[in-house]
């Protein structure tokens, strides 16, 4: 029973947060008058002095005390004989949803500084790769033609978006339980307001918030499920963009050169440059998804209001924040060493057929119907096909004998600054919208 029902082996980094959260419980209990200024000092100043030792790493923690609460009250209390009052009007149910809030908040800020490096970081390389035509890709298929640094620049907007979401968890985690008891709250004189305010759960203008309902207080896990959500969603876009990686830096792609901290030989053929850094990421990102969908399921089933199963809610979150932080870190450092292989990608968005879509263009703004200019193209491509002859190489008579509107100007399309150039409007990828979104982004 004590190896399964103890916590402290994890929760015990929630020693910061408790702390805080027992200082501004003291600090309540003084201003109502529960208890008197001076033990509220004695129980501030062992309650830092055991924070010291904690981070120290001198703090003996006992797994027979359980949890990282009961293992402070209790050193507390052999030291400064006021702290046995620290708990009134308390419970561990609302102490450690405080905790957790807490926790959260300074989690959320913590990514969101990950995230802000690697979105420096791919801007970096967008900037340096904004003249690197690359093809783009549908169904793993070349689609159209590209500046790698418009493709780097998807990312940015996942990782931006990725952003907002942190936000808004911290400010889902940003309401004060503490004073909701146990399930009922108290028949004690506490002041919520004041020790909101006190541990800094305060809206924009300062004003405190607090939860509004105790038994929700306690056993809401809502803002677990939204950071492990968050952080899954940041593993797929991370997994995503490590593909890419592992794909673009392979022979048969070989767009781009990954730095060699990031990558590993093999241990029996020392031609490999393997993307172990990348492979690891997209991994990680499984993992993520499994912290969430283990949160989920542990709290779909459970009545109202705390069940010890919810004990469980924070290894996954806690290896969430983790991992994330790492595989965020990790991309971060790797991008500032990537280098385009301009000379593979040129090669690849040399195939004509990657214009295909702008001889459609020409033929429309020829008064040609889309659906028709569609299969005229569709015809070209099959020409080509016959032929063994690049689309752009067509002799013109076969051209023209498919359908009127292809004058002799019709390979004009076949010009990849043209193809780019042509495409300046908002969200496109013309060189001049690029490089306004590396400025908006590094604005």
């Amino acid at each position: 029973m004590l190896r399964i029902g103890e916590s402290v082996s994890f929760d015990q980094r929630l020693a910061v947060f408790d702390v805080q959260g027992s200082q501004a419980q003291a600090a309540m209990l003084a201003h109502v008058g529960i208890i008197t200024a001076e033990e509220r000092d004695a129980i501030r100043g062992g309650l830092d002095a055991i924070l010291a030792e904690v981070e120290a790493g001198q703090f003996e923690w006992d797994m027979a005390l359980e949890d990282v609460h009961m293992n402070i009250e209790q050193a507390l209390t052999l030291r400064v004989p006021a702290a046995a009052k620290l708990h009134t009007a308390r419970s561990r149910n609302d102490q450690v949803a405080t905790d957790m809030r807490l926790w959260f908040k300074d989690a959320c800020v913590k990514l969101d500084a990950s995230l802000s490096a690697v979105i420096a970081a791919m801007v970096d390389l967008a900037d340096r790769t904004q003249t690197v035509i690359i093809p783009g890709y549908t169904h793993l298929q070349r689609a159209q033609p590209v500046s790698m640094a418009h493709h780097l620049l998807a990312y940015v907007e996942m990782f931006g978006r990725d952003r907002k979401r942190m936000a808004d968890v911290y400010e889902e985690a940003n309401v004060c339980p503490l004073g909701s008891g146990a399930i009922a709250g108290t028949t004690l004189p506490i002041d919520r307001e004041f020790v909101a305010k006190e541990l800094g759960f305060v809206d924009a203008d300062g004003n405190p918030k607090i939860t509004q309902n105790s038994m929700d207080a306690v056993s809401d896990r809502d803002a677990f499920i939204s950071f492990a959500s968050v952080c899954a969603t940041i593993g797929v876009h991370l997994s995503r963009l490590s593909e890419d990686f592992i794909l673009w830096s392979s022979a048969e792609f070989g767009f781009v050169h990954l730095p060699d901290a990031f990558t590993t030989g093999s241990s029996l053929m020392p031609q490999k440059k393997n993307p172990d850094a990348f492979e690891l990421i997209r991994g990680k990102s499984a993992r993520l998804s499994g912290n969430l969908q283990m949160l989920l399921t542990m709290v779909k089933g459970l009545p109202l209001t705390y069940n010890r199963d919810l004990q469980e809610d924070k290894p996954p979150v806690f290896d969430s924040f983790d991992q994330t932080q790492l595989i965020l870190d990790c991309v971060a450092a790797c991008m500032v060493g990537v280098r385009a292989n301009e000379a593979r990608c040129a090669q690849a968005v040399a195939d004509p057929a990657l214009l295909a879509t702008d001889v459609v263009d020409y033929l429309v703004e020829r008064a040609v119907p889309f659906r028709e200019a569609h299969h005229v193209v569709g015809a070209l491509v099959g020409l080509s096909e016959k032929l063994d002859t690049p689309l752009n190489e067509l002799p013109y008579d076969q051209v023209a004998s498919i359908h009127p509107q292809l004058g002799e100007d019709w390979n004009s399309v076949f010009d990849l600054k043209r193809a780019l150039d042509a495409r300046e409007k908002p969200g496109m990828p013309g060189p001049k919208q690029v490089a306004a979104r590396i400025a908006h982004w590094r604005g």
